[in-house]
């Protein structure tokens, strides 16, 4: 009774797939993923936040004509 060998982990994931189902087991596996992820990229956000940016940012860029402005333009769609 002292380890448990392969029939028994065996058993137990039978009966958990039997539980849950396999696109369940799945969606929580994928779920945890994206979890353990987000929370390397927050902890290597924070040491990066840390550290001042190597470079410089470049200088905003100076229109040549100072009366010219510059702008986005979106068509409507016709529906």
């Amino acid at each position: 009774m002292g380890s448990m060998s392969i029939w028994h982990w065996l058993i137990v994931l039978v009966v958990v797939m039997l539980v849950f189902g396999t696109k369940k087991i799945g969606n929580m596996g994928s779920d945890i993923g994206k979890a353990v992820k987000g929370f390397k990229d927050g902890v290597k956000g924070e040491d990066e936040s840390a550290t001042p940016p190597a470079t410089p940012a470049p200088p905003p860029q100076v229109a040549a004509d100072k009366s010219t402005i510059d702008v986005d333009v979106k068509e409507k769609s016709k529906s």
